[in-house]
């Protein structure tokens, strides 16, 4: 459990919008040092800008998670000035969708590297740095954070990329809190399930690197993007609010954060299935306008 986050240091990626942005709002508030790291030059300067003037200790860096030089960059830059972090919250991320078949390379390359590849790393190399901090001192207390998505536990089709990220997100975070108890109890582990929040991540393509571009979308792609597009924008749970679910997790030493809760329906279901051994169940069983819809969409 956390007791203290004044004067502690937190590194959060994707932070200059969206959860990263909100997080690092609630840990200026708090009297917290930050590490706000993105891809997005201009955003950076602005969260970095604003929260500044707000009395937060700030270190901006333009990061691109998927590649292994900048984060280990990063952690360098981090440990010469803070030391250790106390928080990392490994959020940065982007979305893309379609029937599966139809992603590219460039497509499988973007989004592994970003969602999946970004965890990784910064698991890899801050935790290292973590756990040698609380050997060093008794008091040191330190939380992980791995934004995933209510995605990595259902397989709504047509997006099944994004599903294959986020599943390995919630797989890898599970088992770093499993192995993190076998070596300490001053450092732990959380994961980020969200389901349709208003964040920006539906136009991730803004930030898609020049090398990894997008061919031409195929009709199931156009239509994934056009239903996040409205899923996401009529979200009813803010990004700042799952930000203090996150904080109040980290407090009370919780694994699993859901800003949906009741969207674990569809989880149980999928989980009775696993274990009686049945079929997946119909992901449009309690709106098969939805799915009828996409069915004759993709279909035309």
């Amino acid at each position: 459990m956390i007791s203290n986050f004044k004067g502690k240091t937190a590194v959060l990626t994707g932070g200059a919008s969206g959860f990263g942005l909100e997080c690092a709002r609630i840990g200026a508030s708090l009297g917290m040092n930050l590490v706000l790291v993105d891809v997005q030059k201009d955003a950076l300067k602005e969260a970095h800008d604003a929260l500044k003037a707000q009395g937060a200790t700030v270190m901006a860096k333009r990061v691109d998670v998927s590649n292994a030089d900048d984060m280990q960059e990063l952690a360098t830059a981090v440990f010469e000035r803070f030391g250790a972090p106390h928080f990392v919250f490994n959020n940065a991320g982007v979305g893309a969708g379609g029937l599966v078949w139809e992603n590219s390379v460039k497509d499988w390359e973007w989004l592994l590297g970003v969602n999946l590849w970004g965890v990784i790393h910064g698991v890899r190399l801050f935790t290292p740095m973590m756990l040698e901090a609380a050997k060093k001192d008794a008091s040191y207390q330190g939380h992980i954070v791995n934004t995933a998505s209510m995605a990595g536990l259902l397989t709504p089709p047509n997006m099944g990329i994004y599903n294959v990220t986020k599943h390995a997100v919630v797989s890898l975070t599970e088992t770093l809190y499993q192995d993190l108890k076998l070596v300490s109890d001053q450092v732990s582990a959380s994961v980020l399930c969200p389901y349709f929040v208003p964040t920006g991540i539906n136009s991730s393509e803004r930030n898609r690197p020049e090398g990894l571009k997008a061919e031409a979308p195929t009709q199931s792609q156009r239509i994934g993007q056009a239903m996040s597009d409205k899923a996401v924008s009529s979200g009813k749970v803010s990004a700042a609010q799952v930000a203090q679910m996150v904080f109040d997790a980290m407090q009370a030493d919780q694994f699993y954060i859901y800003s949906h809760p009741k969207a674990l329906g569809n989880a149980q279901t999928r989980f009775d299935a696993i274990v009686a051994g049945h079929n997946p169940p119909d992901p449009f069983a309690e709106r098969p306008d939805i799915g009828m819809s996409l069915r004759e969409s993709l279909n035309e």
